[in-house]
């Protein structure tokens, strides 16, 4: 019967060694999310303002501080085993610091899980000429909705075909669009210059949320060197392949407008450029959503639902929003959700490495999950909005990493001063709802 139902994948317990995967298939689905349009349209971006070399540095660099903030935090949810959400319980956040970063992943996920969606179905309509976009939204983001539904082992296979896939196609565009590519690595950047310190903003946060909620998919690393492995190969591969084909195309064509590019391919072929890269990283949507409001239930009315139930109702929800184009509406309300992200990174990783209130509770417990947790801690409360107000309002850096140091460097203090004052809610039976048997 689980088979039928789905995964749970662990979604409120620590993924057991017999459940782990070999490295280079959990590097697979990391390149997978990094294969998306977004990194394209950043390279073409980079491309216009810059020569190809300054792009090439620029995104060496960013791809060095997502890979420094991807291992840190990911090596904490390799040796627990414990999704991003759940984690936070022990990492400074508490049960009702946990709870609310838990619906915002669930919102920032499955909005954007909808607007991806709309894009394929979208690009599905004017590919086949039957049948309308919303039709074709419902039908994509069903297809992705059982993938997750079954989990990593699924979601696995699925890049298996569609990262080669839109690599292949990806090259393909590019050979057909620049005819001369010896000639663009030495020429002038077409458009107005780009300053080196903005360029690494635009690239570091173009992936920040990616790597702050590595633990939801290094959890199933064996080790801690494969989460080093598998994180600087798929986030590094992804930033030079991908993005430097942005780079390629902006100065070929002279233009920063790749989704008109592959527009122009025509027919099936530009559409499976979009849909092959939307499909990567619309499954990491939906299950970083379903593990995020599994959590939600869990720390706010103490039931524990099936993350197979969760991912169905998300799914469809996200899907049945970007049929009705409603998911638009709120882009610039999801881009603000992503500047919770980077604090929550910079507390967790402080309380885990330094100061460590919480981290003998949470290793000795081992293999189980600690059965009680601080409430909330109020210094949190201060230092997470407090972090990421004045990383955006700063007027040097790069605003996520300024937020996620800023929250870094006031936790240990805090930490240091005694000010981790909480109270301690002990777990509960909980009432079990709609939950499969081990996957």
């Amino acid at each position: 019967m689980a088979a039928l139902l789905g995964h749970d994948d662990q979604a409120l317990t620590r993924v057991p060694d017999q459940a782990r995967h070999p490295w280079l298939s959990v590097a697979t689905q990391r390149f997978g999310q990094t294969t998306a349009l977004s990194q394209l349209l950043l390279g073409a971006t980079l491309g216009f303002g810059m020569t190809f070399w300054d792009a090439f540095l620029a995104l060496t660099l960013g791809a060095v501080l997502l890979n420094a903030i991807a291992i840190t935090v990911g090596v904490i949810g390799q040796r627990e085993g414990l999704s991003t959400a759940i984690l936070t319980r022990w990492t400074g956040f508490g049960h009702a610091g946990s709870a609310m970063l838990g619906l915002i992943i669930g919102l920032s996920s499955t909005g954007w899980f909808g607007v991806q969606t709309g894009l394929a179905g979208v690009t599905l309509a004017d590919a086949t000429g039957v049948l309308p976009a919303p039709v074709w939204s419902l039908v994509f983001g069903l297809v992705v909705t059982v993938i997750a539904v079954y989990g990593v082992r699924w979601m696995a296979w699925t890049a298996y075909v569609a990262v080669p896939a839109f690599l292949l196609l990806l090259g393909y565009l590019v050979l057909t669009s620049v005819q001369d590519i010896p000639a663009v690595l030495s020429s002038p950047a077409p458009g107005e210059p780009i300053g080196m310190m903005t360029a690494v903003t635009l690239v570091t946060g173009s992936f920040i949320v990616g790597a702050a909620i590595a633990p939801d998919m290094t959890r199933f690393n064996r080790s801690s060197w494969d989460v080093v492995k598998q994180t600087v190969l798929g986030i590094t591969a992804g930033e030079w392949i991908i993005s430097l084909a942005g780079v390629i195309l902006a100065h070929g064509l002279r233009t920063t407008d790749v989704m008109g590019v592959i527009g122009s391919t025509g027919g099936w072929i530009g559409a499976l450029i979009v849909l092959t890269a939307v499909l990567k990283i619309n499954d990491w949507n939906l299950y970083s959503a379903s593990l995020a409001m599994v959590n939600f239930f869990d720390a706010v009315f103490n039931v524990r639902i099936s993350r197979v139930q969760v991912t169905v109702m998300v799914g469809c929800a996200g899907s049945f929003l970007a049929a009705a184009g409603i998911v638009n509406q709120f882009s610039h309300f999801l881009v603000l959700l992503g500047v919770v992200f980077p604090p929550v990174t910079g507390i967790m990783i402080a309380e885990y490495y330094i100061v460590r209130r919480w981290r003998n509770e949470i290793i000795s417990t081992r293999p189980r999950v600690p059965r009680s947790a601080p409430s909330w801690v109020p210094v949190t409360v201060i230092i997470w909005p407090a972090a990421a107000i004045v990383g955006e309002l700063l007027p040097f850096g790069q605003s996520s990493v300024n937020s996620l140091v800023l929250a870094f460097a006031l936790y240990v203090s805090a930490g240091r001063l005694d000010l981790l004052r909480m109270r301690t809610r002990r777990a509960t039976n909980r009432k079990v709802v709609g939950e499969p048997s081990a996957a």
